[in-house]
């Protein structure tokens, strides 16, 4: 039986399930073992390989899951902050939302990736999640599920229905249009010369009033462009000016990673910076500082003189 054809979107899966990609490769592998043990069991006149695979996969999930605290954003646990000189103490004991490489998976399963959307179903109880990514998501039938998850369909209906008007409740989680969408790309960029030109009023201008910044592990965060402007002021202010930034996508959005400046004229991998682009501004950004975050995007921790002016 073929089981590697559906490692992306497994990965994909337990990601949603999950909110770590690294935990997620993990439990993938844990199915992907599960499975071959059990190989002679398999009926292919119940099930198909993949709808089998999910069924393992969930129960793998689900256990991972139990007495598990969520993964949130800093918005998710708070209030803004209104004051952008506020100390930068990490939480370290917080088990932070994690973004998702992109270039891992295939680009066909990375539909409702966005880290607005994965954070808000974190919030939802683990049946409730696995329920809503098997029917909104992977389209699998009541029944199907039912069967994956050793329930009945009425259950599945009824904690689908749950699952649903909480997400409601969070609010309008927007659309993010895709990466490559020209107006996306253009926005992108001029956002990527502000920055680099350490031009903060040209940044400002690029964002919507109500612009959030937050900066995982570090549980303060913003909203409103003035702030966003005032706290990436204070960054140049300490750590320079001369950033350059190379350009990716994660949770199917536009990624920055940026590289400050060192004296010896190379650049540090500082940041990880997943936007959420809306009307040809920048709504959302969402800033990675955990170095053990870098390790899923392949990375080169420092950049010479030559390969910064070949980046621009």
């Amino acid at each position: 039986m073929e089981f590697e054809a559906h490692r992306g979107e497994l990965t994909a899966y337990c990601y949603r399930m999950l909110g770590s990609f690294d935990e997620a490769e993990d439990l993938v592998q844990e199915t992907m073992l599960r499975a071959w043990k059990a190989r002679d069991r398999y009926d292919h006149a119940r099930a198909s390989v993949r709808t089998w695979l999910y069924r393992i996969a969930t129960n793998v999930c689900l256990t991972a899951l139990e007495g598990r605290a969520r993964r949130p954003l800093p918005s998710g646990l708070g209030a803004p902050s209104d004051d952008p000189g506020a100390p930068l103490a990490p939480a370290l004991d917080v088990p932070w939302l994690q973004p998702f490489p992109d270039a891992r998976v295939e680009i066909e399963v990375r539909a409702d990736m966005r880290l607005a959307l994965v954070a808000a179903m974190q919030a939802l109880s683990a049946r409730q999640r696995a329920v809503l990514l098997l029917r909104d998501v992977l389209q699998f039938s009541a029944a199907e599920v039912a069967t994956q998850m050793e329930t009945t369909v009425p259950a599945i209906n009824s904690a689908l229905q749950r699952a649903r008007a909480a997400l409601a409740e969070v609010g309008d989680l927007g659309e993010v249009t895709e990466p490559d969408d020209p107006r996306v790309r253009a926005a992108v960029e001029r956002y990527v010369r502000a920055f680099e030109a350490a031009d903060v009023p040209a940044l400002v201008r690029l964002l919507t009033d109500d612009a959030v910044l937050e900066m995982p592990p570090v549980p303060l965060w913003y909203r409103g462009s003035g702030d966003y402007g005032r706290f990436i002021e204070r960054v140049f202010q300490m750590r320079g000016v001369g950033w350059a930034m190379a350009r990716l996508t994660a949770n199917g959005q536009p990624m920055l990673a940026a590289y400050a400046p060192e004296p010896d004229g190379r650049h540090t991998l500082h940041t990880l910076q997943v936007l959420t682009v809306a009307g040809g501004l920048v709504a959302r950004n969402v800033v990675f500082t955990d170095p053990a975050v870098f390790k899923a995007f392949d990375l080169p921790a420092r950049l010479s003189a030559d390969e910064v002016h070949a980046m621009r």
